[in-house]
């Protein structure tokens, strides 16, 4: 009997560096995959969350997806504390596990904290150069962690007429070291340090990003500009009137949010969102079925909530950069 292929190990780091330099590649990976989603080319079967505290949202989910010409399955074993933070931990950690479909051999064991990283930022960046003004100059941020620092650096990629950001947190350290950070990233822009003043980031912001930890409304459809466009990162974070509000509500899949904590799913549960209200998908915008955006007035609202074959698409993106930048150790069972 023939022994199993090695399977490589990938760290964060090695993911880092299959992304250096090539950061718009992740806008390719979004869209490569939601037109194989529109293709039939992929699996997505049901999403396991198990909510461990209500309160903070404390849950770990089961992510299995497939990209079936690419003969590939994967699944994400992910965990979302959003307190932890606090703590000094990263609130999002995890493992993927990518395996072949001609023998089922496991080809690589990786993080799936980065990858959530850039795989969220990267879809909502994705949404923002179908969904947003073009000429969009302003960008806010309720929330200034790693998230939002992702979203800045992908939605500059398709955007890259963003000439202000502002920024507000619950601290003011949290501010001060997204604009120190992101300040070296992009000279070009001026940053407006906001503290925990909400209303002063999205008054004037073209994009609005809300990337917090917390379980509360804090986005008020009041602040929102005309023409805006809102990524909607987490959970709950906007009171009902912000998605009442929108000319187009976009998800990356409706029938996958409606049954998770997001607001459009609360407001759902609570007889308050009917199905026909929900402008559509973002494969179907992506593939040319429905119109992205389609004048310049327009208030759009956009939640996903994570599809993994999307994470199974940057699965393999790490595991073909490794293998061609040789990162990574192998090992065997």
């Amino acid at each position: 009997m023939k022994s199993n292929p090695r399977t490589l190990l990938i760290s964060a780091e090695d993911q880092k560096k299959a992304f250096s330099g090539n950061l718009p590649d992740a806008i390719s990976v979004v869209e490569t995959a939601l037109k194989k989603k529109v293709a039939g080319e992929v699996l997505l079967p049901d999403k396991i969350s198990v909510v461990f505290d209500e309160a903070t949202q404390n849950r770990i989910n089961c992510m299995p997806g497939a990209l079936l010409k690419d003969k590939l399955y994967g699944v994400k074993w992910v965990a979302v504390f959003p307190e932890n933070p606090k703590e000094g931990y990263r609130n999002v950690t995890g493992t993927m596990i990518l395996s072949e479909l001609e023998h089922g051999h496991t080809l690589s064991v990786m993080d799936a904290g980065f990858l959530t990283e850039i795989r969220t930022a990267a879809v909502g960046a994705t949404a923002a150069k179908y969904l947003s003004r073009e000429d969009s100059e302003t960008i806010g941020f309720i929330g200034a962690g790693q998230q939002a620092r992702r979203h800045l650096d992908l939605v500059k990629c398709v955007r890259p007429g963003l000439k202000k950001c502002y920024v507000s947190s619950r601290t003011d350290r949290t501010v001060k070291a997204f604009i120190a950070e992101e300040k070296e990233i992009h000279p070009d822009m001026e940053f407006v340090a906001c503290g925990n003043d909400y209303e002063a980031s999205i008054i004037d912001a073209d994009i609005i990003v809300t990337a917090i930890s917390g379980q509360e409304d804090v986005l008020k459809a009041r602040w929102i500009k005309k023409g805006a466009f809102y990524i909607h990162v987490a959970g709950w974070e906007d009171e009902y009137a912000v998605p009442k509000s929108a000319a187009k509500i976009v998800c990356d899949d409706w029938e996958c949010i409606k049954h998770r904590t997001q607001t459009i799913s609360r407001m759902y549960k609570e007889g308050l969102l009917k199905d026909d209200e929900v402008y559509g998908n973002l494969d179907e915008i992506v593939a040319g079925i429905k119109p992205g955006r389609e004048n310049t007035d327009e208030f759009i609202y956009f939640c996903s909530v994570g599809l993994a074959f999307i994470d199974v698409s940057f699965a393999k993106y790490a595991y073909e950069a490794a293998l061609t930048q040789k990162t990574g150790t192998w090992f065997e069972f």
